[in-house]
C-alpha cells in the first residue's frame, strides 16, 4: 500500500526554524507544510500590505526559506505554507528571488489565493456577526481585513500543475497537509469519509511541537526528555487513511497516545462535528495506540458531507491598549505595590482619562486570574501593572505615563518602571456562501 510522510514545519508564525530543517534533512519526508497564519495574524499583515504594497506576508518568510528552499530542493521535500498571509504573490516573488540567488533552477512555486474578499465585504453587510450577534453593518471600527477559509482544493491544483513550494493566504489549518494526500492518492473532493481522515491527519500536524510534547510538560507528572531539543512531528499516511504519527529519530520530546490526546482536543468543540472548508470530520472514533518509541498508529477518523458555508475572519481596528509596569521588592511590597496602583488609577481619574476599561494586576499574583476575593500570600517582590483599553492612541500613552511617574510620586523603592501602547486589531466572524468563493492558482519557474 502507498504511504507518504509529511512534516510539520511550524505550528504558528514564529516558530523555531531548526526542527524544520531537521524534518527535511532526517525525516524521509516527501512534503513538509508550515502552519503560520492566525485570525489576527492576516489582519496585522493586511495593514503591512497597505503601508507598503510589496509586504503582507510572514515576517519570517525571508529568513526561513533561504535555509528551507536550497534543503528542500536537495532532498526533493515540496514545501506548503500559509506564510503568503494577506499577499501570497509577493511570497512568490521573494522566494523566486531566494532560489535565483542560491543558483536554483527549475524550481516550481505557486501561490494560491481567493482568500481575500475585503473588495466584496459590502455584500455581507446583512450577515451576522458570531462575537456580537447584530449584522456586519453595526461593527464598531474600521475593518482591514476580510479573509475566507479556503479548503485544500486549491493546494491539490497547484500540486497537479507541477509546483514544488505552494504558499497561500487564509487556509484551513488541517487542509494544508490534507492537500498533498488529496494529490498523491488520488482521494476524490466528495470522499468524506476519506477527508474525515485526512482532517484527522492535518490537526494533529497542524501545531508542529504541540504532538510531540510541545504545551504539554508538567514536571514529575508529565516529564518530556531533552524538551530544549524538541523535534517536530512526522505523519505517515497510507491511503486507507490510517497514519503513523512520529519524530526524527534523536530528537527530543516523545509521541504518546498521550501527547496525541491532547493535541486532538486542541480547538476542538465538538470531536463528532468538525466543521472544515473540505469536511465535516468525526473524530470520536479515532484509536491512538503505542506500536513504538515515539510511533502511534492513529485510525477511526470519519467524515460526512462539507458544510454549504464558509468561515470569514474579518479584522478590524478596535481600540488602543496603555499599560504601565513597575516593580517592588522587599518587606512591605505587596502594600507599596497597592499604594502605587490606587495613586495611579485616581490619577487617571483626575486627569479625566477616557477609558473604556481599566485593569490593575499584581503580576505573579493574579494577572491572570481575575479574582479579587483572592487572598494573596506575602511576597517578597511585585510587578504591578495598570491597563486599560481606550479608544484613542493619545489616551492610553497617559496610562503609561502614570505609572511611570511613580518614580518620583509613588511609594518608595518603585523601579523598571516600563510602558506600551498597543493597538488592537479584533475579529469578527461570519458565513457566506462557498458558491461565492474560488481558490485562484497562478504558478512561477525559476530560470
Amino acid at each position: 500500500m502507498k504511504t507518504i510522510r509529511i512534516g510539520s514545519g511550524a505550528g504558528y508564525a514564529g516558530d523555531r526554524l531548526e526542527p524544520a530543517l531537521e524534518l527535511i534533512e532526517k525525516g524521509g519526508i516527501g512534503y513538509i507544510a508550515f502552519e503560520c497564519l492566525a485570525e489576527r495574524t492576516i489582519a496585522i499583515a493586511q495593514m503591512a500590505k497597505l503601508r507598503d504594497p510589496l509586504k503582507g506576508y510572514n515576517d519570517l518568510l525571508s529568513y526561513r526559506m533561504e535555509q528551507v528552499i536550497p534543503l528542500a530542493w536537495k532532498h526533493k521535500v515540496k514545501v506548503i505554507t500559509n506564510m503568503g498571509a494577506a499577499n501570497p504573490r509577493a511570497a512568490v516573488e521573494v522566494c523566486c528571488e531566494i532560489a535565483r540567488q542560491k543558483g536554483i533552477q527549475g524550481i516550481r512555486i505557486a501561490a494560491v489565493e481567493g482568500d481575500d474578499i475585503l473588495a466584496k465585504l459590502d455584500r455581507y453587510q446583512d450577515a451576522q456577526v458570531w462575537e456580537t450577534e447584530k449584522p456586519l453593518r453595526e461593527l464598531d471600527g474600521q475593518v482591514v481585513s476580510a479573509n475566507v477559509y479556503l479548503g485544500a482544493a486549491g493546494i491539490v491544483e497547484a500540486l497537479r500543475q507541477g509546483a514544488d513550494i505552494v504558499i497561500t493566504g487564509r487556509v484551513a489549518d488541517p487542509s494544508i497537509f490534507m492537500a498533498p494526500l488529496i494529490h498523491e492518492f488520488g482521494w476524490k473532493m466528495d470522499d468524506w469519509a476519506m477527508l474525515g481522515k485526512g482532517t484527522s491527519v492535518g490537526h494533529l500536524l497542524e501545531c508542529a511541537g504541540q504532538v510531540t510534547g510541545g504545551y504539554y510538560a508538567e514536571p514529575g507528572k508529565k516529564d518530556v526528555p531533552d524538551y530544549h531539543l524538541l523535534g517536530f512531528p512526522i505523519a505517515e499516511v497510507s491511503e486507507d487513511g490510517s497514519f503513523f504519527v512520529t519524530k526524527p529519530a534523536g530528537s527530543g520530546g516523545l509521541v504518546t497516545p498521550h501527547t496525541c490526546t491532547e493535541q486532538l482536543l486542541y480547538e476542538l468543540h465538538d470531536p463528532t462535528n468538525y466543521l472544515t472548508p473540505d469536511v465535516v470530520a468525526d473524530f470520536s472514533g479515532i484509536t491512538f495506540t503505542q506500536v513504538g518509541k515515539d510511533v502511534v498508529h492513529v485510525k477511526g477518523a470519519a467524515g460526512r458531507e462539507q458544510p454549504r458555508t464558509l468561515k470569514v475572519s474579518i479584522g478590524y481596528k478596535d481600540c488602543f491598549i496603555g499599560d504601565g509596569e513597575i516593580s517592588y521588592g522587599g518587606p512591605g511590597c505587596l502594600d507599596r505595590a497597592k499604594l502605587a496602583g490606587e495613586v495611579a488609577v485616581k490619577r487617571l481619574e483626575l486627569r479625566g482619562i477616557p477609558m473604556d476599561e481599566l485593569k490593575v494586576d499584581f503580576i505573579g499574583m493574579n494577572s491572570l486570574f481575575w479574582n479579587t476575593r483572592r487572598r494573596y500570600r506575602t511576597p517578597e517582590e511585585v510587578r504591578l501593572r495598570v491597563s486599560a483599553r481606550t479608544r484613542d492612541r493619545l489616551s492610553a500613552a497617559r496610562i503609561g505615563e502614570e505609572v511611570e511617574a511613580l518614580y518620583t510620586n509613588g511609594p518608595a523603592g518603585g523601579c523598571g518602571a516600563a510602558k506600551t501602547v498597543r493597538e488592537i486589531i479584533s475579529v469578527a466572524s461570519i458565513l457566506v456562501d462557498r458558491d461565492d468563493i474560488e481558490a485562484a492558482v497562478s504558478l512561477k519557474e525559476v530560470k
